[in-house]
């Protein structure tokens, strides 16, 4: 409990959605470095090395710069640009920041360097190559700017030779940034296209244990699944299910006469006309074989048959075409509704129990459990 205001705080700082609260983690981050590079410039002040007043503007501009950045994303403003986290234009505020801390801190202007560094491996995580070469010429050219004019207007304390091997160094140090950012790069790049494969191959693999490979439908393991779950939710809810098996009659000689490709479009083209007219609430799976289970959800048996017999209507008017000729099928039906306080397996067997008297009657017809 002692730890709620906290967390309350951190809500009210960062949000609670986690995206925006990363882009907001992220700009307080800088916001905090930038507050240390703030300090260490006052430190220059107090041991007499830069000048207080324009270090006290220098100051006040880079903190109010950043809490732009922080209102611009808390407010939800930078959502409308291409990077939300407006990761460059924080770098160039701070390289900016940057360059103009070194023409002011005259003797003790090396202290830049390493801040230069940092806000550079702050963005080479985030920015894409093409960003991070646009910044590295920026830099430069700002820095060799600021450079160039402390050597013209204060050439004691900035002599022309030492700002050259400064120069040369900041020249070498950014295109170097750019290339490791380019190789991060390529690292997230190959990271994302290695997550998308295994994202896909787990896809696929759920998809062949879940899925009849031939007719697309629910296989049986994942359909006794789908029916274990049907009957916890109506058992909490006091609704109940019906149970069909569909079988159709006479497959055996329909392989026989035309062969098991025409048998297998026949399993193909009865799935897809079934699933065009079953309620978008029931599950049709293939059980095995030339058998179906249809599970109805919420709908007592008397509703249940009039819906199969329909179903069954269709399904018996298909014609399927293979090799020049119409190949038509009938189907058997058991309905079971289930009943209150008994088993999934019970009520199976007293929709093949039906299926069996369909069957016994002469086939083509929809038989009810008692």
């Amino acid at each position: 409990m002692k730890t709620l205001p906290f967390h309350r705080f951190t809500d009210a700082l960062l949000t609670a959605e986690p995206l925006q609260r990363a882009r907001l983690a992220q700009v307080s981050l800088a916001m905090l470095l930038l507050a240390a590079a703030v300090l260490a410039m006052n430190y220059f002040v107090w041991i007499g090395v830069a000048r207080a007043a324009p270090v006290r503007w220098w100051s006040a501009a880079t903190l109010a710069g950043m809490l732009v950045f922080y209102a611009l994303i808390r407010g939800g403003w930078s959502r409308r640009r291409a990077d939300p986290s407006l990761t460059v234009p924080q770098m160039t505020f701070a390289l900016t920041s940057g360059a103009l801390a070194y023409g002011l801190l005259g003797a003790g202007r090396g202290a830049v360097f390493p801040m230069t560094m940092v806000i550079l491996m702050f963005g080479m995580f985030v920015a894409s190559p093409r960003q991070m070469r646009w910044v590295s010429v920026y830099a430069v050219g700002l820095f060799g700017a600021v450079m160039a004019a402390k050597v013209s207007m204060d050439p004691a304390v900035y002599p022309a030779a030492i700002e050259l091997g400064h120069f040369l160094l900041v020249a070498t140090m950014m295109p170097a940034v750019s290339i490791l950012a380019g190789r991060l790069s390529r690292l997230r790049h190959r990271a994302r296209l290695h997550r998308g494969e295994l994202a896909q191959a787990l896809a696929r693999l759920r998809e062949q244990t879940t899925r009849d490979e031939l007719t697309g439908l629910p296989n049986h393991r994942h359909m006794q699944a789908l029916v274990e779950q049907e009957h916890q939710r109506c058992t909490r809810s006091g609704q109940t299910f019906c149970l069909a098996l569909l079988d159709i009659d006479r497959f055996k000689p329909v392989n026989e006469a035309h062969g098991y490709v025409c048998g297998d479009a026949v399993l193909r083209a009865l799935s897809q006309e079934a699933l065009r007219h079953v309620r978008v609430s029931d599950v049709l799976s293939r059980w095995g074989g030339g058998t179906f289970l249809l599970m109805m959800s919420d709908t007592r048996a008397a509703l249940a048959r009039g819906g199969l017999e329909r179903l069954h209507q269709r399904l018996a008017a298909l014609r399927t075409a293979h090799g020049g000729a119409e190949v038509g099928v009938t189907l058997s039906a058991g309905l079971a509704e289930h009943l209150a306080g008994e088993a999934v397996a019970q009520t199976l067997e007293r929709a093949a129990r039906a299926l069996t008297e369909a069957k016994a009657q002469g086939g083509d017809r929809v038989v009810a459990a008692a």
